[in-house]
């Protein structure tokens, strides 16, 4: 039976986080793995919104660490779903930091979590589909589509001779991870 398509909007979750001495390396930055672990907290929770059950990270790329996020800082991390396939989703993560005392703000981190629904059976199970309604809902869709084939194909399930022109396909993806 095939679940009824849900808007991005239902996917849509926000953290905040306060960068605590015991989150930080010997620069006083927050680690890298911390800041991972709360991205994937937050994506957790975008893909549970739009699949109704638990879901699992299945891969994570395109980890961009812009700038570092220091001790004391305010860190708010954003998610939601791009696209729905199958039993798969992607999803987006962007983190910005604030320092508390200027009220400064700054992009840090971007990234793409797939996730992968798991059914009471411990097995993947069909997602609802994702139904983008503004125009960068639809823009971020259909980028999600030509990340997922590069996945595909950098990991060997997608035949390379299924790609009718592999320049124009390399070149839509570069165009596909900017924002």
């Amino acid at each position: 039976m095939e679940k009824p398509g849900k808007p991005s909007s239902v996917s849509h979750a926000i953290m905040s986080e306060l960068v605590l001495p015991n989150d930080t390396n010997g620069l006083g930055n927050l680690m890298g793995g911390r800041l991972l672990h709360w991205m994937d907290i937050c994506a957790s929770i975008s893909s549970q919104r739009h699949a109704g059950c638990v879901c699992v990270t299945a891969s994570v790329d395109r980890v961009e660490f812009h700038s570092p996020i220091l001790q004391s800082e305010i860190v708010t991390i954003r998610s939601q779903v791009n696209r729905a396939f199958r039993t798969s989703m992607e999803i987006e993560i962007v983190v910005d930091a604030e320092n508390p005392r200027t009220g400064n703000k700054r992009r840090c981190n971007h990234a793409f979590y797939t996730f992968v629904a798991i059914g009471q059976d411990g097995s993947p199970t069909p997602v609802p589909a994702l139904i983008p309604e503004t125009d960068d809902e639809k823009e971020r869709y259909e980028k999600a589509d030509r990340r997922r084939q590069f996945r595909l194909f950098m990991s060997g399930r997608l035949d390379p001779d299924g790609v009718q022109d592999m320049q124009e396909f390399l070149l839509s993806i570069k165009d596909a991870q900017s924002f």
